[in-house]
C-alpha cells in the first residue's frame, strides 16, 4: 500500500506542477522515481524504468493539460505542428536507441539537458508578454530544427523535453508566456508519443507504476493547467527556473 501511495503522490504533484507551467513533468519525476522509493525502504527501480514509466505517464499528463487550454487563443497551431513534427521523429529515435544505452550515460544526457535548460531559463526574456496573441512571428526551420535535436535527447530519458522546449521557445522564438505552456503542452503530447512507442517496443516500461501515475496525471493536470491561467508570468517562469535548476543540481551531485 505504501508504494501504492508514493507512486500516485509523485505522479500527482509532477502532473499538477506539468500543466501549470507547461512541461511533461519528466524533469521532476524523473529523479523523484529514481530517489524517493529507495529512500523509504522500497524496491529502486533502474533508469530504464525511470524513463519507460516516465514516457508513457507524460502522454497522459499533457493529454489532460492541452485539453484544458484548448481554449483562449493559447494553442499556437502553426508552432505545434512545425515543432510537434521534428520532436516525434527525434524522440522516436531516441527513446528507441536508448536501450543500447548504459544506466550512467542514461543519467549523463539527463544532466547535460537539465544544465542547458537551467543556463536558458535564467536568460532574461524583456517584452515577450507585451505581443498580442495574434500577432505572433517565428523562424519555422529554426523551430523544426531545435525541436527535433530535443527530441532525440529527450526521448532518451524517457522525457517529452518541454523543461528544454519552454525555455526554448520564450528565449530564442520569443512565443509568449501563456503561449509557450500552451502550446508546448500540445508539442509535448505529440513528442510523448514518440518516446513510448520506443520504450513499449523496446520493453522498457514497468507496467503496474505507469498505471498508477497515469491515473494520478489525469486527475492533476488539469487542475495544474487551470491553476497556471491565473497567477503571474513571471511567477510562473520563476517558479519553473527553479525546479529546473534543482533538478540539475542534484543529477550533477550524482553524476560526479
Amino acid at each position: 500500500m505504501l508504494f501504492i501511495t508514493v507512486i500516485f503522490l509523485i505522479g500527482f504533484i509532477g502532473s499538477y506542477l506539468s500543466g501549470m507551467l507547461g512541461i511533461g513533468g519528466s524533469i521532476i519525476k524523473y529523479p523523484m522515481l529514481l530517489y524517493i522509493p529507495p529512500l523509504l525502504g522500497l524496491t529502486a527501480f533502474s533508469a530504464h524504468e525511470v524513463s519507460g514509466i516516465s514516457a508513457i505517464q507524460v502522454f497522459f499528463a499533457t493529454l489532460g493539460g492541452v485539453w484544458a487550454y484548448r481554449k483562449g487563443g493559447y494553442l499556437n497551431k502553426t508552432l505545434i505542428l512545425y515543432m510537434g513534427t521534428s520532436i516525434l521523429i527525434g524522440s522516436f529515435i531516441g527513446g528507441y536507441g536508448s536501450k543500447l544505452m548504459s544506466e550512467s550515460g542514461i543519467n549523463f544526457v539527463y544532466g547535460i539537458l537539465a544544465l542547458i535548460a537551467t543556463i536558458m531559463m535564467f536568460i532574461p526574456k524583456k517584452g515577450i508578454d507585451d505581443k498580442p496573441l495574434n500577432e505572433v512571428t517565428f523562424s519555422k526551420s529554426l523551430a523544426a530544427l531545435l525541436a527535433f535535436i530535443v527530441g532525440i535527447g529527450a526521448g532518451i530519458v524517457g522525457a517529452a523535453g518541454a523543461f528544454l522546449l519552454v525555455p526554448i521557445m520564450l528565449v530564442v522564438l520569443k512565443i509568449p508566456t501563456r503561449m509557450t505552456i500552451a502550446s508546448s503542452l500540445a508539442i509535448t503530447f505529440i513528442s510523448s508519443i514518440g518516446a513510448t512507442v520506443g520504450k513499449i517496443t523496446t520493453g522498457q516500461i514497468d507496467y503496474f507504476p505507469a498505471l498508477i501515475m497515469i491515473i494520478a496525471s489525469l486527475i492533476a493536470s488539469p487542475l495544474g493547467a487551470n491553476a497556471g491561467k491565473k497567477v503571474n508570468t513571471k511567477l510562473l517562469q520563476t517558479a519553473l527556473a527553479s525546479l529546473i535548476l534543482a533538478t540539475a543540481i542534484k543529477i550533477w551531485i550524482d553524476i560526479l
